[in-house]
């Protein structure tokens, strides 16, 4: 198939991208390759799929209208796996108009490139953080979502809305994953493996916010991948059962669908820390903090709608994957 991959200098892009290439698909890349993070990781990310025949890269942004109707006119995907974003929760206190920008001008004109040209399935990254205030655990993606407590999260409930608008105005097939706390080797400097592992390693204090009660579903790398590339594979439809006074917010009597994807698993954020200090081989000096604005306490998903759908559940234990990261981190840092 040819395939669209945004954000693919991104960590799942990336990673989604490399495992499309191995079994032999083509795929076109894009990236605006900013400046969130430190842009040379993105470059590096870069390497590891450059030199495969079928792939091919384009610097650009999901936000240029112009630039996207072209791409999708000349190219003619067959489906679009949208991984780009303005990513992080804390950031989008600071800087509101680079989450519209991507995260809701950006997806209109890749939700408008698929009703263009016909493509057979749109998967798009959503996010744990749309359940927001909710306490009900586990997290369900049948449960209503309308209560979101960052900017961020409320783009990515906003995509969903957006995207079921275009399954049953034009009979788009779209499928959006809500992705909880991934993590792994070439995964984002701003998260707390890397910014805890790094901290651990200069012999620098990190900080640990709600005093550590914290809980999240931590979900390895190599597991979103599998599961994406699944529901790439698994074209929505609509639910034949489907009940307008009963609604079910998962799903729709258009060709529309939405997942968790997490490791169905609650890990306390002490017990994370000790997993990395183990990892590592030293203990972390810690400033205990408060609550931040936009956080949530705890996440943790109910992932029976993927089991059910396309046969696969994340299990990937964190030690395992925490080694796998910081054995990453340290050769990737110039750290013995």
């Amino acid at each position: 198939m040819k395939i669209l991959v945004t954000g693919v200098a991104g960590f799942i892009g990336m990673s989604v991208a490399k495992v499309l290439l191995e079994r032999g698909d083509e795929v076109v890349g894009i990236d605006n390759l900013n400046d969130y993070y430190e842009v040379q990781l993105k470059h590096d990310r870069l390497k590891l799929i450059e030199d495969y025949d079928s792939f091919t890269f384009i610097k650009m942004d999901i936000s240029d209208r112009d630039a996207m109707k072209s791409l999708f006119e000349e190219q003619q995907f067959q489906r679009v796996f949208n991984a780009a974003a303005q990513a992080g929760v804390r950031y989008s206190l600071e800087n509101p108009y680079a989450y519209v920008d991507s995260n809701l001008v950006g997806f209109v004109n890749v939700l408008e490139g698929c009703r263009q040209t016909n493509v057979e399935h749109l998967v798009y990254a959503s996010s744990s953080s749309v359940y927001g205030a909710n306490t009900n655990m586990p997290f369900s993606v049948h449960d209503n979502v309308d209560h979101q407590v960052s900017l961020y999260a409320a783009t990515k409930k906003s995509n969903e809305l957006m995207a079921h608008t275009y399954s049953h105005l034009y009979n788009i097939p779209t499928t959006g994953l809500r992705f909880f706390t991934v993590y792994g080797p070439w995964g984002r400097p701003d998260m707390s493996p890397s910014l805890f592992t790094g901290a651990i390693l200069r012999d620098e204090a990190i900080k640990v916010f709600n005093e550590g009660k914290m809980q999240r579903d931590f979900t390895y790398i190599d597991d979103i991948v599998e599961g994406v590339v699944r529901v790439i594979d698994k074209v929505a439809e609509p639910n034949a059962d489907y009940d307008n006074n009963n609604a079910d917010p998962a799903t729709s009597f258009a060709p529309y669908r939405v997942y968790n994807i997490g490791n169905n698993d609650v890990v306390q954020l002490m017990d994370f820390i000790k997993t990395i200090e183990n990892a590592v081989g030293k203990k972390a000096e810690k400033i205990m903090m408060g609550m931040q604005d936009g956080d949530v306490v705890a996440t943790y998903a109910d992932i029976d709608a993927l089991v059910d759908a396309v046969g696969f559940k994340p299990a990937t234990p964190l030690q395992e994957g925490i080694k796998k990261f910081v054995a990453w981190y340290k050769n990737y840092h110039g750290f013995q």
